[in-house]
């Protein structure tokens, strides 16, 4: 098995149907790297050329359409909270106002801003599932925002 050649090969191809499907490099190339590495973990046996052809575009467009399964699946509002008019919310550290949340909200704000963390991601480290974790950050979101305003921090009450 000659990694190295079939890369050579494929590369394109599968960059190809990454850009057709996700509209930009960066998701194409993780596309390609995820191709690859499917491959690399269960080198697949082909006859020819048409076989490993038609294998790489299969993977890589079930691959782009998990991708932007999730992608819609893990999208989380961001807009929840209303924009804030003083200048007091730039740069403002919320994570003092974080901890003051129960554990279970308090994690899921924190892996996800702080950490970068997906809900898929978080799903799988808290051994949730990924509907609780969106749930758990919307929930986490309307109880900060309540804190905020309480604490009259960022533009939010007072």
């Amino acid at each position: 098995m000659d990694i190295q050649a079939i890369y050579e090969r494929q590369y394109a191809r599968v960059y190809r149907i990454g850009m057709l499907y996700m509209k930009n490099a960066s998701d194409a190339e993780d596309v390609v790297q995820s191709v690859f590495m499917k491959y690399i973990e269960r080198p697949e046996q082909f006859r020819d050329m048409e076989h490993e052809k038609a294998w790489f575009i299969t993977v890589a467009r079930n691959r782009c359409k998990d991708m932007l399964k999730s992608f819609w699946r893990n999208r989380v509002e961001l807009g929840e909270f209303p924009e804030c008019t003083s200048n007091e919310a730039e740069g403002l550290d919320l994570l003092p106002y974080i901890f003051q949340l129960a554990p279970k909200y308090r994690e899921v704000l924190y892996l996800y801003y702080y950490e970068g963390y997906s809900t898929e991601d978080m799903a799988k480290v808290l051994k949730r599932n990924s509907s609780t974790i969106r749930t758990q950050m919307t929930n986490a979101r309307n109880k900060l925002k309540k804190i905020l305003e309480q604490e009259g921090v960022g533009g939010y009450g007072r």
